[in-house]
């Protein structure tokens, strides 16, 4: 079996080291080389041939998004997976605009990164906060759901349980269930049945 290359960019070794050793306990995937930033990067993509690069979001200098954007134009295949310890649906967004393959939080549990390292791999585009359909969105909206609200209520809709939507979308189980509650009170329903069927 042909192992997955992957290039880590961050800007903090302690970050860079972390997800080497998370990384380097999957059979199927080799760390090909780390860089602490995004001007070092792109000439060491050329050299190591990486298949996903793990690509933090802030940092001095060049910025993620700028080296997202270069990597799209000059390494197309090379799928990319952003990295941050910001919650911010603009954020989001705004990498997956530019090509990002994945958006993953720093938060995430170890043994998840190395999923959807292999999820974007095999061609499959992770969106955290992809939303339901505009119709449902709007009227969702009006209701006051926030994008984590409503990327919560899309993935409820697939009848997961609390467990398997923590799991889909990187959060502590404690934390979907906070934002079940919410969505709830704000629907004005008292069931998981009835909050897909509004």
């Amino acid at each position: 079996m042909r192992q997955l290359k992957v290039f880590v960019v961050d800007d903090h070794r302690l970050m860079l080291d972390a997800i080497r050793v998370s990384l380097e306990h999957e059979d199927d995937i080799s760390v090909v080389g780390d860089a602490d930033s995004g001007e070092k990067l792109l000439p060491l993509i050329g050299q190591t041939g990486p298949d996903v690069v793990l690509l933090d979001v802030r940092m001095p200098g060049m910025d993620g998004l700028t080296v997202l954007e270069q990597i799209r134009e000059r390494y197309p295949s090379v799928a990319v997976v952003m990295l941050s310890g910001i919650d911010d649906p603009a954020l989001v967004r705004a990498a997956l605009e530019r090509g990002a393959a994945a958006f993953v939080l720093k938060h995430v549990d170890p043994r998840d990164l190395a999923a959807a390292v292999r999820q974007v791999f095999g061609g499959s585009i992770f969106r955290p906060l992809d939303l339901v359909e505009s119709v449902k969105q709007s009227a969702f909206e009006d209701a006051g759901l926030s994008n984590r609200e409503l990327s919560i209520l899309e993935v409820l809709e697939t009848g997961a349980s609390n467990q398997e939507i923590a799991k889909r979308l990187f959060l502590a189980e404690q934390t979907v269930k906070f934002h079940l509650t919410n969505i709830y009170r704000k629907l004005g329903v008292s069931t998981r049945t009835e909050a897909v069927h509004c």
